[in-house]
């Protein structure tokens, strides 16, 4: 390259190219009707944007595995990853509320060029297909497409895109691995497991007993309270067993091995220790961006009820009711959610050694002169 070119001026618009970008906007109604469908530009429009929020999901989602893949997690990295899961985050509350532009589209209006988009569909967008993957979304928990694989919509090149993503490790499977080598499970005297299950059953001990003991409450209500508190052998067995837990692995009710799961416990109720608030913040993105998946899929699966009804869907699905059922089912970092259940209150927290709470915390020592 030329280094004397480097930093010679360069114009806003062609830095954007945008001859190309406004050019890209080419109604279908306006080539076989003599004026074109008004709201057919702002549709189109409207789902490019969507893919160019697609693409930068797509980077940001790249570095942040290479990060983990490359094993360079460090606090520097870590506080990056964040960063870059944050962004993912507010592209996606952006990527909502571009829902509610559409929405000006009335379903009359929507019909006026409805009909010359057979059979384009959004099912066929590539990088959608892209960010499921690589956060995790397995093809065994997908929702089939006409009882056919999802990748059925795609060229053969675009599916070996697809394959070499599920084959590459995904951001569930990276982030998994890297709980499981987490070193404060066991440190020295202190064993994470055992002392947990000594809190959790101290906290369950003295809550039946004081819900037992209450006038306040008939013996109808103090069963119910006492079955919402649960016991060792409901809400804690998943973590309070290997093998319980690996039996629900199999059964497909959970997918976070159980190692990984026992480190992001620690990390959740440990997660005011310094060294762990930013892995801390990292699952808590996870979470967000799991969330913020299942609102959009809700949202776009009211935004078709409302702009077509229980008709077929322009690729062939069935529309509004295969577009809910995906919200209910294409959930990625369920088994992180799940955690609240094994959380115990801040009081009930086991006691770290002191050489141990020092390792989890800025410790510094004053040498006097």
């Amino acid at each position: 390259m030329d280094s004397s070119k480097k930093y010679t001026a360069i114009h806003y618009h062609s830095y954007l190219e945008l001859d190309k970008l406004l050019s890209a906007q080419v109604p279908r109604s306006g080539k076989f009707e003599e004026k074109p469908a008004h709201d057919e530009t702002l549709f189109i429009i409207m789902h490019q944007v969507y893919e160019l929020w697609f693409k930068q999901i797509v980077h940001e989602l790249d570095s942040v595995c290479n990060m983990f893949r490359d094993e360079t997690m460090d606090e520097e990295n870590m506080n990056m990853a964040v960063l870059r899961l944050k962004r993912i985050s507010e592209i996606l509350e952006l990527v909502i509320k571009q829902i509610y532009v559409m929405e000006t589209l009335t379903p009359l209006d929507f019909m006026d060029f409805r009909h010359y988009l057979f059979p384009a569909s959004g099912f066929q967008s590539l990088q959608f297909r892209m960010i499921e993957s690589t956060l995790g979304l397995r093809e065994e928990d997908r929702m089939t497409y006409n009882g056919h694989s999802y990748k059925i919509v795609f060229s053969d090149e675009q599916k070996d895109q697809l394959e070499k993503i599920e084959k590459g490790g995904s951001l569930f499977e990276l982030v998994e691995g890297w709980l499981e080598r987490i070193p404060f499970l066991k440190f020295k005297d202190f064993d994470f497991l055992a002392s947990y299950k000594q809190a959790v059953e101290k906290m369950l001990a003295e809550e039946e007993k004081a819900i037992s003991a209450t006038d306040y409450l008939s013996p109808k209500m103090k069963a119910m309270r006492l079955k919402m508190l649960g016991g060792t052998n409901t809400y804690f067995k998943q973590v309070l067993s290997e093998e319980a837990h690996n039996e629900m692995i199999k059964e497909g009710k959970l997918r976070l091995s159980y190692k990984a799961t026992l480190a992001a416990l620690l990390i959740n109720l440990y997660r005011e220790k310094p060294i762990l608030t930013t892995p801390y913040n990292l699952l808590m993105e996870l979470m967000n961006i799991d969330e913020l998946l299942t609102n959009w899929r809700y949202r776009h699966a009211q935004m078709v009820m409302r702009m077509i009804g229980n008709k077929v869907g322009t690729g062939g699905s069935s529309g509004h009711e295969y577009l809910a059922k995906t919200a209910e089912k294409h959930k990625i970092f369920n088994d992180l959610h799940n955690i609240s259940s094994l959380l115990i209150p801040r009081t009930e927290l086991p006691k770290l050694p002191d050489d141990f709470d020092q390792q989890l915390g800025f410790y510094y020592t004053y040498i006097s002169k």
